[in-house]
């Protein structure tokens, strides 16, 4: 195994401690997560392994370009569809209700392209696209460029690209706040270039359900590590 492999690899298995956040996110897409789901970069099936646990979603395929991560995916999920390679490359007559892209769209660099295309697929069914990305440009960190991220969003900037698309938005808003300060300090001050599982643990655990607590029920923040929106192909 390379010495690339071996970090992606540490990377994966810090945030597989993160079980609380991935939850919270499945709870925010679930209205939308039912008959024909498509998941977009599904890595090494963090993911895939909450969504194929939703009652209401009929039938999950799963997209990765990468052929290690589909290797591994096949692997943990014997009867699951994965398709390799992206959606451009998805040929099928389908009627998508919903796409989930989690920490994909900022890996791409024809950002527009990619959300035209999703706006294509859902638009037969009406679908909803369940998006999540990191925000706010000013935390650009080396871990970032390390990641492949070719940018971090405003929340503007992903509306008028969402509505350039076709998309109607039926919630915007940025998420986690306390993240945005604990990213600003380890990644951009203190340079770091890793997760620890241990800080990871320590957060899902005790500090993220309080923060998501206040944020989803209370008020939301007025930014935030990441963005999250939901948003309808018309």
């Amino acid at each position: 195994m390379c010495a690339s492999t071996q970090s992606t690899d540490f990377e994966f298995a810090a945030l597989e401690e993160a079980k609380n956040y991935r939850r919270a996110l499945l709870d925010e897409f679930a209205p939308h997560l039912h008959g024909h789901v498509l998941e977009v970069g599904a890595g090494v099936g963090q993911l895939t392994a909450e969504l194929l646990r939703q009652p209401r979603i009929a039938e999950l395929i799963s997209i990765e370009p990468e052929d290690g991560y589909c290797s591994r995916l096949r692997e943990r999920f014997e009867n699951h569809n994965v398709h390799h390679g992206t959606v451009a490359d998805l040929h099928s007559d389908t009627h998508w209700n919903a796409i989930v892209s989690v920490n994909v769209l900022e890996h791409i660099e024809t950002d527009q392209e990619e959300l035209n295309t999703y706006c294509q697929l859902l638009r037969p069914a009406q679908g909803a696209l369940c998006l999540f990305v990191p925000a706010r440009p000013e935390l650009y960190a080396p871990i970032d460029k390390d990641f492949g991220h070719f940018r971090r969003y405003k929340r503007l900037e992903l509306r008028r690209k969402l509505e350039a698309a076709g998309f109607e938005i039926l919630k915007l808003r940025y998420y986690n706040s306390v993240g945005y300060f604990a990213w600003w300090l380890g990644f951009c001050v203190l340079r770091n270039r890793g997760f620890s599982p241990v800080s990871v643990r320590l957060f899902d655990r005790a500090i993220f359900p309080l923060v998501h607590g206040f944020e989803s029920r209370i008020s939301p923040p007025p930014f935030g590590q990441s963005l999250l929106a939901i948003s309808i192909a018309r």
